[in-house]
């Protein structure tokens, strides 16, 4: 018996705001939504792919009451595919992220950023080819 990781939740208060915004960050698509949830993805999960194979999980963005009041305990990496990291965390302002510091000092060669309701996330090494 075994069990796939199929999504990763995050709690908020404007899900379409939230979803929209990672949708720009990861090329990813809304790919269902009710009342206080957007799921978004860079595919859409049948019961015969999970089982299958692991897959991408889907981000979840369920609304909540409350705001977030302490450093993430689990966070989101991204790494440029495109363009360089200082690229990237250009365009990632430009979406509505912001820099932010959680304690990990001037020398890392990662930039720390928090997307529009405060989530801490990380943009790593590019990926781009090298010319």
């Amino acid at each position: 018996m075994t069990s796939r990781f199929t999504e990763l939740v995050v709690e908020c208060h404007d899900p379409e705001r939230l979803a929209a915004f990672w949708c720009e960050v990861l090329d990813f698509k809304v790919i269902d939504r009710s009342e206080g949830k957007v799921e978004i993805g860079s595919w859409i999960p049948t019961i015969e792919d999970v089982r299958a194979r692991q897959m991408p999980p889907t981000l979840v963005f369920i609304q909540v009451p409350e705001d977030k009041t302490v450093k993430n305990r689990l966070h989101l990496d991204v790494s440029p595919i495109d363009g360089s990291t200082e690229v990237e965390v250009t365009r990632l302002l430009g979406l509505g992220a912001t820099k932010t510091d959680v304690g990990q000092g001037p020398d890392r060669n990662w930039v720390v950023m928090a997307d529009p309701e405060g989530n801490e996330f990380d943009v790593l090494r590019t990926l781009a080819p090298q010319t």
